[in-house]
């Protein structure tokens, strides 16, 4: 299985993912972008995407990223997220571009951009770490 196939394959089954419709965008080696389009569930009660909901859009992103930068067999889960929350994501969608800083044989670094379709273009609205351990893939 190429990497767009394995991400494309682990986004359609996850159940977050699944339910929010989210897309692949790009894939290449140590680099994910996925869209999350707005939906009514994925929204705070003033129309803005709820914070969670980013969150774990950049979670996802971020592991596809590092899993792409493992040998085969082996998958990124996630140790630790942290982000921060920059303006309201309004727009139509959210997308998240992930791009992994260090890929060890235990852990990984990746820096997560999240966007949000803005009248004059994308705005970033978060930005994430994410600190993932390498395991094996379940069989």
């Amino acid at each position: 299985m190429n990497l767009t196939e394995l991400v494309k394959s682990a986004t359609a089954a996850s159940g977050f993912t699944h339910a929010a419709a989210v897309e692949v965008l790009s894939v290449e080696p140590g680099k994910v972008s996925l869209r999350m389009p707005r939906k009514p569930e994925l929204l705070q009660f003033n129309g803005f995407f709820h914070g969670g909901a980013i969150a774990g859009l950049a979670d996802h992103t971020a592991g596809a990223a590092a899993t792409t930068s493992l040998p085969a067999g082996r998958i990124a889960v996630t140790a630790d997220l942290h982000i921060n929350f920059i303006k309201p994501a309004n727009g139509s969608a959210i997308t998240a571009h992930a791009t992994t800083v260090s890929a060890g044989t235990t852990l990984c670094v990746v820096t997560v951009e999240v966007t949000t379709d803005a009248e004059h273009g994308p705005m970033v609205c978060a930005i994430a770490t994410v600190m993932l351990r390498s395991v094996e893939a379940p069989k």
